[in-house]
């Protein structure tokens, strides 16, 4: 009985050959890169004129309001370190 479940556990030659063209099938049946990504960007919206312009004021603002924030944080830091 021992023979009969290795022989049984043993892959054929025919078996690995099956198996590389059942692969090579799969990766003939993909579409180009190129491809995919051409309708990808069929998809895509792109914003219009008055939406850029209200995402680059409102980032412009947030900046500007991170950039006062920090300078404050810095100043209040170095006076503090000052004044020991």
């Amino acid at each position: 009985m021992a023979k009969k479940e290795i022989s049984e556990k043993k892959t054929t030659k025919k078996d690995t050959e099956k198996k590389v063209k059942d692969k090579k099938t799969k990766k003939e049946k993909k579409p180009g890169y190129f491809k995919e990504v051409k309708g990808e960007m069929k998809q895509v919206t792109f914003p219009s004129s008055k939406e850029i312009v209200k995402y680059t004021i409102a980032t412009i603002v947030i900046v500007a309001f991170l950039v006062a924030f920090f300078l404050l944080i810095s100043a209040a830091l170095s006076w503090i370190k000052g004044a020991i």
